[in-house]
């Protein structure tokens, strides 16, 4: 009797989303007070994706925290919103705003307000008492990023050292820590820009529109179109034009830049992603500018 031997092609996209899911369960079996950091960017909307599918018929059983700056786009909060009450998930804010209003935070000189993220996600943490946080970092986004683990130790004070981490040999992950530590997950890491495009085009995944070409006006500032909104305003010599643009990732309004593009669905976004040669954080976010060691400095007081 002759046995028939069936072939099954598993494509990239599928080992990725299977290590993924692979991760979400095992912090799920590790750890008592996990969360999903989402804030309705394409990497965190890629991530929820992954999380229900990795659960699923049952529902996601993390928390989703958001740590808001009070100046993000008003599509994405929309977008956050609008996932959180259709999924019946439960959402946790720490807003920058309330640091300011009562002191614990000064505002920036140049207005921004994305580094000043850390404490109010420390304090979530600490206040919540999660003991694992999911953040949608992938190593192909920028050098400090490159160097974290998939999971990432962080200590009492919510500090990364790069020059400590545990080995992950054959995707063996080590989730062990002292009271007061916690663990960041970081199930993307061995996806890249292109990756993440390629899989929300393949599972139909809703993004705010601002990811797709939209007319804006827009001004020029250190090689980026800033749009002109109520956190950002063109200065003496910057003139104000309407652009056809999209937004390859989203944060502070006041520093993060959109680039020029005529990209209205996945599939045109996969193939301008494919022919650029700059990583979009590098591109659209001027806080990463800062020096050469902008993000790592900030990873290790706490920032993702």
């Amino acid at each position: 009797m002759r046995v028939a031997h069936m072939s099954i092609t598993v494509t990239e996209l599928d080992a990725l989303e299977s290590e993924s899911i692979f991760v979400f369960r095992e912090v799920a079996a590790e750890f008592e007070r996990p969360v999903i950091l989402f804030s309705g960017g394409k990497d965190s909307i890629v991530m929820l994706h992954l999380a229900r599918k990795a659960f699923s018929p049952a529902g996601v059983p993390f928390t989703l925290l958001h740590v808001d700056t009070g100046h993000n786009f008003p599509e994405v909060l929309a977008y956050r919103d609008a996932t959180v009450e259709q999924l019946g998930l439960r959402l946790e804010v720490a807003k920058v705003e309330d640091y300011i209003a009562d002191g614990r935070l000064r505002e920036r000189t140049d207005g921004t307000r994305n580094q000043l993220q850390t404490i109010p996600l420390l304090d979530a943490i600490n206040g919540h008492r999660f003991d694992a946080v999911f953040g949608g970092g992938r190593r192909d986004e920028e050098r400090a990023r490159a160097k974290e683990r998939i999971f990432s130790l962080r200590d009492e004070f919510g500090q990364w050292d790069p020059r400590n981490q545990r080995p992950e040999l054959w995707s063996l992950y080590n989730g062990k820590h002292r009271p007061g530590e916690h663990v960041r997950v970081f199930p993307l890491s061995n996806w890249t820009e292109l990756d993440i495009w390629n899989y929300i085009e393949r599972e139909q995944i809703p993004l705010p529109s601002i990811y797709y070409a939209h007319e804006r006006d827009v001004f020029e500032r250190d090689g980026m179109l800033l749009a002109v909104g109520p956190y950002s305003q063109p200065r003496d010599g910057e003139t104000v034009a309407q652009r056809t643009v999209r937004y390859r990732t989203v944060g502070d309004m006041s520093c993060t830049g959109a680039v020029a593009s005529e990209a209205r669905s996945a599939a045109e976004v996969v193939v301008e992603v494919a022919a650029s040669e700059i990583t979009e954080r590098g591109a659209t976010r001027a806080d990463d500018r800062a020096s050469e060691a902008a993000m790592e400095d900030r990873k290790r007081e706490g920032y993702f």
